[in-house]
């Protein structure tokens, strides 16, 4: 990750240089663009233009790249510290009737301009430069969609659908935000869009976190079988002594007075090492049942 820019941020940044050759995704996206941004307004000597609201740079950067493309623009915008605005009265009918634009309220995109496969991967590209962002993927994994009205979220939510993209929506203040939080389906939209080379270290940094939580699960693992051993250990030292200060070693068997004898002598030996010290050597499974019978025997003493 680059430093001083968010995972998010350098996703924005290879979406705005991924730019399809065909005028129809062109105009998707900038529809997206247009209707989530921008605002076409009227000025005093009667002139429309058109404004687009954003305070990071990408939006207006692609939206100048895409008005170039599409109409041959020399775009001469007017720039302030967070607007843009496209004044010539003609090219702005022009592109509102390009994009199939109506004023409307809900502002969603018309869905003539994304009749295709091809345009509404536009279309969301187009949507997550302006309204989307993404959580760092080292902390966790979280992408959404920062809509005005529950109209557009419904439209970003149902085209991530046509492919297999389960999308939740949830009120946030007066926003509506269409969100993903599993990592597949994050993974599947970076794709959709096109930001192929931020999927490979999204990608990379899933693999380097399994790997993570995967030694962290053997070594908690191990932790707790060594603790384990140890405390049985402890217990079976805890049930001899006992067994040797109040019945005596000379009234055990054989068997059990060697196995006793032994594991005071090799408190942190593991059982089957306890059978290599026997003569004759006994397996792991034997050394356990005399181990036990040592116990049961101090539990009947206690008692």
């Amino acid at each position: 990750m680059g430093i001083g820019m968010s995972f998010s941020g350098e996703v924005k940044e290879e979406l705005v240089k991924q730019l399809t050759t065909a005028r129809h995704c062109q105009l998707a996206e900038l529809a997206a663009i247009i209707e989530y941004t921008g605002a076409v307004c009227q000025r005093e000597d009667g002139t429309s233009l058109l404004e687009i609201q954003q305070e990071a740079p990408f939006v207006a950067q692609k939206c100048v790249t895409l008005l170039k493309k599409l109409f041959c623009v020399e775009t001469r915008m007017e720039e302030d510290e967070n607007h843009f605005y496209f004044d010539n009265k003609e090219q702005v009918i022009k592109i509102l009737q390009a994009i199939k634009y109506t004023p409307q309220d809900d502002r969603v995109v018309n869905a003539l301009v994304m009749k295709s496969l091809c345009c509404k991967r536009a279309f969301l590209r187009g949507a997550f430069l302006s309204l989307g962002s993404m959580s760092n993927p080292e902390k966790g994994y979280h992408l959404e969609f920062v809509c005005e009205n529950e109209t557009q979220a419904k439209q970003i939510q149902d085209t991530l659908s046509i492919f297999d993209v389960e999308a939740k929506i949830v009120a946030r203040k007066r926003y509506q935000v269409v969100y993903i939080k599993e990592s597949e389906g994050i993974v599947e939209v970076l794709n959709i869009m096109g930001a192929h080379i931020s999927l490979m270290n999204l990608e990379n940094l899933r693999i380097l976190k399994d790997m993570r939580n995967s030694i962290n699960r053997r070594v908690n693992c191990e932790a707790a079988n060594i603790t384990k051993t140890v405390n049985a250990a402890t217990k079976q030292i805890d049930d001899i002594l006992y067994i040797r200060d109040h019945y005596g070693f000379d009234n055990l068997s054989e068997n059990l007075r060697e196995i006793a004898e032994v594991r005071l002598d090799y408190p942190d030996a593991t059982l089957k090492e306890l059978g290599e010290y026997l003569e004759p050597k006994v397996g792991k499974s034997g050394v356990n049942h005399r181990l036990r019978k040592l116990s049961e025997l101090a539990d009947r003493l206690k008692k």
